[in-house]
């Protein structure tokens, strides 16, 4: 057994586009989207224990650790494989929460891939991402690795090569709720569906950006800013904002003009995980 901790990506995500085209009796919401990874996220550090204890040596101020989606996700696999192993887990914090940019479920993701090496389980790609949807919709796609054309209610998942623009990402200051957007009676939720054969991400959109800019003053002002300086669109069901540059340098460029106190990161669209690569996968 490996005494050191051993170390894996944990990247972030963006919805290209969100269109809702209906929505189930039990309240779930039918979507189209088009995930794409960024080569920007947290990083996840896990050394195996031989006590079957699992702890997250760095908890989130405000999240106890049983609820954290890396513990739930270690414990779901450990259960699932009546595996004796433990571990202990270090989480280094970079994306936002309540931003869009799917940082628990990629966290929870990773969590399943490492472990499922670490402990030996030989589990295929497809149960861990069987796995992972009980822990949240977008698990998914991270488990998988590949930018995807997701449909259903996100866990239909279809291999999908998409441009890769240069990206800044900018985090208004507000956390909004996806259940809080979903539940909105006001939210469109009969957008047309397209076909996967004929994406034109210029005119797709973001079903949730409307309401979200009506509720939220933070987003509309930022969005506003950021229009007269590149296509911007929201991502998921917000708060974070990308708008897409074809050089990292124009990204740059408009990242130093930003308004005072606006967090932000430029990163580039990615078509594959970096964790399937630290996976062998």
């Amino acid at each position: 057994m490996n005494d050191s901790f051993q170390r894996f990506s944990s990247v972030a995500k963006i919805n290209r586009f969100l269109h809702i085209t209906g929505q189930r009796d039990n309240g779930y919401h039918e979507l189209q989207t088009v995930f794409q990874f960024l080569d920007f996220g947290d990083t996840l550090e896990f050394k195996v224990n031989n006590s079957g204890t699992i702890n997250l040596l760095t908890p989130i101020a405000g999240v106890s650790n049983s609820s954290n989606l890396i513990v739930k996700a270690a414990k779901l696999l450990q259960n699932k494989a009546n595996c004796s192993f433990g571990v202990e887990i270090k989480l280094q914090k970079q994306l936002p929460m309540g931003g869009g940019l799917g940082g628990g479920s990629s966290n929870a993701a990773t969590t399943l891939l490492a472990l499922n090496k670490l402990w030996k389980l030989n589990f295929t790609t497809d149960q861990l991402a069987e796995l992972g949807i009980s822990l949240g919709a977008d698990v998914p796609v991270f488990v998988r690795g590949f930018t995807a054309f997701a449909e259903g209610i996100g866990e239909h998942l279809t291999p999908i090569d998409v441009d890769m623009p240069w990206f800044l990402v900018t985090i208004p200051n507000c956390s909004i709720s996806t259940a809080e957007i979903f539940g909105a009676e006001e939210l469109p939720r009969n957008t047309a569906k397209i076909d996967i054969n004929n994406v034109d991400m210029d005119s797709c959109h973001n079903d949730c950006e409307k309401l979200v800019i009506k509720r939220y003053p933070e987003v509309a002002k930022l969005m506003s800013w950021l229009l007269e300086y590149a296509p911007s669109r929201l991502t998921g069901t917000g708060a974070c904002i990308f708008s897409s540059f074809n050089d990292k340098e124009s990204a740059v460029q408009v990242q130093s003009k930003l308004p005072n106190g606006v967090k932000s990161f430029v990163a580039k669209g990615l078509n594959h995980s970096p964790i399937l690569a630290e996976l062998k996968l």
